[in-house]
């Protein structure tokens, strides 16, 4: 648009250009935003819908199922021990931090850190080596079950089987 010398509160011409195909008598050819069966886009890859509300397990991010999981099993092995372990947290990371003279030959799965201070005790599992070694959400949860089992036997000197009834050695 040419500009004005005009005030700046006069109004401004207004240009309209109509392109394409005209179908019947004088309308413009519809432009589709559903799909051909006119039921558009549906599903959990484009956000809350009635078929995928959000509290639904399919509207989870992997790492929400993640925790969930991790949730349910520390849970699980942790009532048993309130008293031995205290106010244990579960915190979970992407990827353990390993330095350049890390000698071992796995990554770990997760690591027990102790109460310093005020700081209550915490139990850091790494989410991205976990879900490597699960090929679905059963052996992860079982997978996510050994681990935190084997972590608090370590913690409690006791043998992983007396720390948890449904443990079973790898």
């Amino acid at each position: 648009m040419p500009e004005t010398s005009e005030s700046p509160d006069a109004a401004e011409p207004i240009a309209v250009a109509i392109s394409g195909a005209v179908t019947g008598p004088g309308r413009p050819a519809r432009t589709r935003r559903r799909d051909r069966h006119d039921r558009g886009m549906r599903g959990p890859a484009f956000g809350t819908s009635p078929l995928v509300p959000g509290g639904v397990p399919a509207a989870q991010t992997r790492s929400e199922r993640f925790d969930d999981i991790a949730l349910r099993v520390m849970r699980a092995v942790a009532s048993r021990w309130v008293e031995q372990l205290g106010d244990v947290e579960l915190a979970v990371e992407e990827v353990p931090i390993i330095g350049q003279n890390w000698a071992a030959g796995s990554v770990p799965l997760a690591t027990y850190v102790d109460r310093k201070g005020a700081a209550a005790p915490r139990l850091v599992l790494f989410r991205r080596p976990l879900e490597h070694r699960a090929e679905g959400a059963f052996e992860l949860e079982a997978l996510l079950l050994t681990v935190v089992v084997e972590q608090f036997a370590e913690v409690l000197g006791l043998p992983a089987e007396d720390v948890h009834p449904g443990y079973e050695a790898p």
